[in-house]
């Protein structure tokens, strides 16, 4: 007899509780790049078999994410509200280290976000991060030859001089994102929220304990103990994962990856450790 139903028959019918893990830098690189980062195209059999498991009364995202793409944040978080709502079923979520950024913009997918009282919360904002290499290459000589159809498509090349008009360009599609994302908190939190917009929204990050008080969040408490709280000690808290190999579990890319796609690798890596050094992780 199959283990599956033997289970199921020695549960008693206990209610199940989907643990979902949204841990990592928000984005899509594709391919060998994906290392450890969230994107609906990553995400979203995962969260369709989370929603699909019998006896489920609640899917609980365990999140620890210092943010990212703004469009994989709102396309995974209109995902989760799709799967709610088609299955009737409430989304929890529970914040560890950091839900900041995109990594709260994940969180406002669930009807009520838990935190710990030292986790880092917010950062309601957007950031877009470079360098400049125009002074670097002119003093080694080296002659930059670029061209583009369309005046403004080399628009912010790290490798040409900063103009004022490009940086003022960039600056108004932040803008546009972040109106979006505030959209989204407004919409989400509706009466919740207690502090001053201009606060809120200003790219700042807090405690739990504050995001509590600042109605960021709605308690603070840990995945498994509230969980056993409200379904019960006989609920079945059942881990939902992306299934990979051994090698890509280990060293996060294929044993195929070309060298160019190792390089690619590491300088992701390192973009990724600056996005958790801001918040002291």
């Amino acid at each position: 007899m199959h283990r599956s139903f033997l289970a199921g028959l020695g549960d008693g019918g206990a209610p199940t509780v989907a643990l979902v893990r949204l841990a990592g830098v928000i984005g899509d690189r594709g391919g060998f790049l994906r290392r450890g980062e969230l994107s609906l195209a990553g995400m979203e059999r995962t969260l369709e078999r989370a929603f699909s498991l019998p006896r489920l009364r609640a899917v609980a995202l365990q999140i620890n994410s210092p943010g990212g793409s703004p469009v994989q944040s709102a396309l995974l978080q209109r995902k989760l509200r799709h799967l709610a709502a088609e299955h009737a079923v409430p989304v929890l979520a529970f914040v560890e280290d950091v839900a900041a950024s995109g990594g709260y913009w994940l969180a406002l997918a669930a009807d009520e976000i838990y935190a710990d009282a030292a986790s880092i919360i917010g950062s309601i904002g957007v950031v877009s991060a470079g360098f400049g290499f125009a002074e670097l290459i002119a003093r080694s000589g080296v002659e930059r030859r670029l061209y583009t159809a369309g005046e403004r498509k080399a628009m912010l090349d790290p490798f040409l001089k900063e103009r004022p008009e490009d940086v003022e360009r960039l600056k108004s599609i932040q803008r546009e994102m972040h109106e979006s994302f505030k959209d989204v908190v407004r919409l989400r939190r509706a009466e919740k929220l207690a502090g001053d917009e201009r606060d809120l929204f200003s790219g700042e990050f807090w405690t739990g304990r504050r995001a509590l008080e600042l109605g960021l969040i709605d308690g603070l408490a840990d995945a498994k103990t509230m969980l056993r709280e409200r379904f019960g000690r006989a609920a079945r808290l059942v881990p939902v994962g992306e299934r990979r190999g051994w090698w890509r579990r280990r060293f996060g890319m294929g044993a195929g990856a070309a060298p160019a796609e190792w390089t690619a690798g590491l300088f992701a890596a390192v973009e990724e450790r600056a996005l958790w050094s801001r918040f002291g992780l």
